[in-house]
């Protein structure tokens, strides 16, 4: 009889073991909505978009991304680290907290020292005229052109491969 105990309490502390690991990996996005690439570079080919508050199991580390499981076993992808918190991010009911969120880019900023407060501190001081650079941030490139103008012009981005 207790030939047969050892292997069951073996097993479940094996389980035990293995659930409290798989749950240290675990990060939650913390921005209204981040991408994850097929490469860890912002110019990888997009795999899925994961949302605020969506859970990942984070598998490896490595400048400044993370290789994560997509959620609903569609693969393995990576995802930039400034859009995931290890904090679990808990969501109300309603669409407002969501719309409360940071951007990806707002993120990007703020760990930077940049804001909203920054950036009107330094239109307030100068006679620069920021209205081009306003401009300039309303451009948007689809991934597939920026991929192909830098192939066109021989350049690797210094992540590595753009594809």
């Amino acid at each position: 009889m207790s030939s047969v105990k050892l292997p069951v309490i073996c097993a479940i502390i094996l389980f035990a073991l293995t659930s409290v690991y798989a749950a240290d990996n675990m990060m939650s996005v913390q921005v209204k909505e981040t991408q994850v690439r097929a490469t860890p570079t912002f110019l990888g080919t997009i795999l899925a978009t994961l949302a605020y508050g969506d859970r990942v199991n984070v598998l490896e580390e490595s400048k400044g991304w993370a290789k994560v499981e997509i959620p609903g076993g569609q693969g393995t992808g990576w995802v930039n680290l400034s859009a995931l918190t290890e904090k679990r991010i808990v969501l109300k009911a309603g669409a407002e907290d969501v719309d409360k969120t940071a951007s990806s880019s707002e993120v990007a900023l703020a760990g930077k020292g940049f804001n909203e407060e920054v950036e009107a501190k330094y239109k307030e001081d100068t006679d620069l005229d920021y209205t081009w650079v306003d401009r300039m941030e309303q451009f948007v490139f689809p991934p597939d052109e920026l991929v192909s103008f830098l192939l066109e012009g021989g350049l690797t981005p210094a992540e590595g491969s753009v594809k």
